[in-house]
């Protein structure tokens, strides 16, 4: 089963987010001012969702095409062995514990203005 997060607030306004089977197991909201950058806010929607492994590719292309660019926003989830990190426009896929596929994705990350603190994401 596919699990992941998301960040409301790395939305783009009047994106409208439909894939089939996905669906939002958790909802809260938290306080992150401390890890933030000026451009975001400092108060996150953290939305757990949850769907068939099938699902994986079109939910990478659809948040892909919602988040929102320039504010250091990403995506991610996991499905079956595999982590898929997703930014704006782009998306990466590699398996748990691919040190070097991660170092990919994190450095992307890096490039778009994702805070360094911000690029922690376990395995």
């Amino acid at each position: 089963m596919l699990n992941g997060r998301i960040i409301a607030e790395s939305l783009r306004i009047g994106c409208d987010l439909r894939v089939r089977g996905l669906r939002i197991s958790r909802i809260d909201r938290q306080d992150f001012s401390s890890g933030t950058v000026s451009y975001q806010p400092g108060v996150w929607t953290l939305l757990d969702i949850e769907g068939p492994d099938d699902v994986a590719s079109d939910l990478a292309s659809a948040l892909a095409e919602a988040l929102i660019e320039g504010q250091g926003w990403y995506a991610d989830f996991r499905v079956s062995a595999d982590h898929v990190v997703i930014y704006p426009g782009r998306s990466f896929r590699y398996t748990i514990g691919d040190q070097a596929g991660r170092n990919e994705a994190v450095e992307y990350g890096r490039s778009v203005g994702v805070p360094a603190c911000q690029l922690d994401w376990g395995e």
